[in-house]
């Protein structure tokens, strides 16, 4: 049942291969354990990319990528859970982050303004930067370990429960057989 469910949303591992960005990666991208869907890779790739999700960095997905390939857990589902941190959701996981660092590290919050220039990042990011990537950190370890085991659990029982079902089914079918 959550495997039908992953699969339904995860792109095919064809289109996957024809990106240009993923190119570097080569004959790795063939492997056949990157496009296979069990408990163990599937679990796996949501630790890969939930720790990917909170890198600030540009090349998150690229980042996946060579995890996924080095650690052999789904590829398409690796890269597709870094996108938690997109474009509208970015800015608010972001100041979570920070907000962690400041408390942990027990410094006083900057009030900033975010800007794309050599200033800002020369000037105010050297202030902000020690509590935002503790907090990227601390966000980045907590929920690749939750989803991590979240979805170990959730196999777990997606497939007892199946059994379960199975098992039903046979002694309904035992029983009306008998009689």
């Amino acid at each position: 049942m959550l495997k039908k469910f992953i699969n339904r949303y995860l792109p095919k591992h064809d289109e996957i291969r024809k990106q240009k960005a993923l190119a570097v990666f080569g004959k790795f991208l063939y492997d056949p354990n990157l496009w296979c869907l069990n408990r163990r890779s599937a679990s796996g790739a949501f630790a890969v990319g939930l720790f990917m999700a909170f890198v600030p960095l540009p090349s998150q997905m690229i980042m996946a990528a060579g995890l996924a390939i080095l650690f052999s857990v789904n590829l398409p589902l690796s890269i597709a859970l870094v996108w938690i941190t997109n474009p509208i959701t970015m800015p608010i996981i972001f100041y979570g982050t920070y907000k962690l660092g400041t408390c942990i590290l027990n410094s006083a919050e900057h009030d900033f303004q975010f800007e794309l220039t050599w200033d800002f990042l020369l000037n105010q990011m050297g202030q902000i930067a020690p509590p935002f990537l503790l907090g990227c950190l601390i966000f980045s370890v907590f929920f690749s370990l939750l989803g991590y085991f979240s979805v170990q659990a959730m196999w777990r029982y997606s497939v007892a429960r199946s059994w379960k079902k199975r098992r039903f089914r046979l002694s309904k079918f035992k029983t009306k057989n008998n009689t």
